[in-house]
């Protein structure tokens, strides 16, 4: 069946979660789903049911290539079938993930994949939504949307590939760039404080908060699988480092060789202050794991329009009269 999960692709589709589509109007095309429609059994799924037949065109050595595949491995683990996955991107090299994934993807414009992604999980609660981006999406650009999908509680999982670069554009100074980082924009080295993004959405109250790496494949998977599971927004801050652009402490190999795992050290996801103590050494020490899981996750967004739209039927107006509404003096 085709397969059209490419970066760019109209929003309008993503609604149906059934295995009959409607038809289309006359004159406009229906979008060919973007995977088999027969549910399979959770056993069956495998990280390949959830590949698309596009090729990464990403540099050779990028971290987003393990993400991708962390990602797949996830998906398959947590067993739903591709047609009721939303992926969700905003621009820049990490966004073109949705693009390899047979679920529905849309890549949106830069900074707003998570408006986009509230949007469509509201409209939608059924399906499983996934976001993706960059730390200058996330934390530049799109800074401001992070607050509010947190204090929402949107149940949805976002999954920044920080590199602290912007590397599509050819390698300028990112919101999570160490002070004095020489790039094409800061010739002399950044007189700026990184942002700690890890800290960032603990202080805004996330009910889940972890940090993973390409160079430890099965703890990202892991990692991702569980923030996927979490009843409630989930954030995922992967270390994805750019091979271009990035420096040599930030590749692969010498991430392997800076990897603490947290749960080695015995920390307790459960422990908010803690997570927040181990955050704030992000500058000198490389944890990957969960910092803070909710051990008492508060009701999502979603399942509060639901309680309201409970509450008010049998105050609702009758289809055939909701017009009426907006009549002057009716």
């Amino acid at each position: 069946m085709t397969n059209l999960a490419a970066p760019i692709i109209p929003i309008t589709p993503i609604i149906p979660t059934t295995p009959s589509l409607p038809s289309a109007p006359t004159g406009q095309p229906l979008m060919t789903p973007p995977a088999t429609l027969e549910p399979l059994p959770v056993a069956a799924f495998q990280a390949g049911n959830f590949k698309s037949d596009l090729k990464p065109i990403w540099c050779p050595g990028c971290g987003d290539f393990g993400v991708v595949t962390a990602i797949t491995r996830a998906l398959a683990a947590v067993g739903r079938p591709p047609h009721e996955i939303a992926f969700i991107s905003g621009i820049g090299c990490s966004s073109r993930i949705p693009g390899y994934t047979t679920a529905y993807g849309f890549n949106t414009v830069h900074g707003r994949s998570l408006p986009i992604a509230q949007g469509i999980k509201l409209a939608n609660p059924e399906l499983l939504v996934l976001v993706a981006g960059g730390d200058g999406d996330g934390f530049s650009i799109g800074g401001g949307h992070v607050a509010h999908v947190i204090r929402r509680n949107i149940d949805l999982t976002y999954i920044v590939m920080d590199n602290q670069i912007y590397g599509l554009t050819k390698g300028q100074l990112s919101p999570t760039s160490p002070r004095g980082r020489k790039t094409v924009t800061s010739t002399f080295g950044s007189l700026e404080d990184p942002v700690n993004p890890l800290l960032y959405v603990l202080g805004y109250g996330a009910s889940f908060v972890a940090q993973g790496s390409p160079a430890d494949m099965p703890g990202l998977g892991r990692i991702i699988e569980q923030a996927i599971r979490f009843p409630g927004f989930a954030f995922v801050n992967v270390q994805s480092p750019c091979v271009t652009y990035g420096e040599a402490e930030q590749q692969l190999k010498a991430q392997k060789a800076r990897i603490v795992s947290l749960e080695s050290i015995g920390h307790d996801p459960a422990d908010w202050a803690s997570a927040a103590e181990r955050a704030r050494e992000q500058a000198t020490k490389f944890y990957t794991g969960i910092f803070y899981r909710n051990p008492n996750p508060p009701p999502t967004y979603g399942q509060a329009v639901s309680q309201r739209q409970q509450s008010l039927q049998n105050q609702a107006v009758p289809r055939h009269d909701i017009l009426n509404c907006f009549v002057p003096n009716h």
